[in-house]
C-alpha cells in the first residue's frame, strides 16, 4: 500500500485500516521525519489550516524516550517535496510537541503535551514503518473521536532538532 491510495478511502474504511494495522518498533522510528497528509476531512478545512505536514521523530538522548513535534509546511501539493514554514530566524516552525508511548493497541500512541489529544498509529505493511497511519482522538477521561485521519510517509532522516 502507498500513501497516494489513502486519499480517497471513505472514513470507515480509514478506521478498519487502523484496526487492523501493524505493530510499530519504536526504534523504526528513531530520528525519522514522516510527510503527514490529512485524510477524512472535508476540503474546506483542509483548506483553512492544512493537508500536509511533517511530523518527526526523535529519541531523546537525556531520557532515552521517543518524542517529536509537527514542522508547519508551505501547501504545494500533495506531490511536492517538503517545504518547512520558516521564522522570521529562519528555523522551521514547529508546533504539537510529543512523546511516543506504547499502549494496549496494535501500534504506538503519540500524546502531545499539555493538550488532551492523542493518535494512535499502525504500519500499514507489515514489517515495514515507512508508511503509518493515525487517527486523532481528545482523552478526557474517556476517548471523544475526531473525524481527523493522517498517513505518515518516511520522508528521510530527521532534519531539525528545536
Amino acid at each position: 500500500m502507498l500513501a497516494a491510495d489513502l486519499l480517497n478511502v471513505p472514513r470507515k474504511e480509514l478506521a478498519r485500516l487502523l484496526r487492523e494495522g501493524h505493530p510499530i518498533d519504536p526504534q523504526d522510528l528513531d530520528d525519522r521525519q514522516y510527510k503527514g497528509t490529512s485524510l477524512g476531512l472535508p476540503a474546506w478545512v483542509d483548506a483553512l489550516v492544512w493537508k500536509t505536514f511533517v511530523k518527526t521523530f526523535h529519541r531523546d538522548p537525556d531520557t532515552g524516550g521517543l518524542r517529536g513535534w509537527n514542522v508547519r509546511l508551505e501547501q504545494d501539493g500533495l506531490d511536492a517535496p517538503t517545504r518547512p514554514m520558516m521564522t522570521r530566524k529562519g528555523v522551521p516552525k514547529t508546533f504539537g510537541h510529543f512523546s511516543v508511548i506504547e499502549y494496549d493497541g496494535p501500534g504506538l500512541l503519540i500524546k502531545y503535551k499539555a493538550s488532551p489529544l492523542r493518535d494512535p498509529i499502525v504500519a500499514l505493511n507489515a514489517g515495514s514503518a515507512d508508511l503509518l497511519l493515525g487517527v486523532s482522538y481528545l482523552a478526557l477521561g474517556f476517548r471523544v473521536p475526531t473525524p481527523s485521519y493522517f498517513s505518515l510517509e518516511a520522508d528521510g532522516p530527521l532534519q531539525y532538532v528545536p
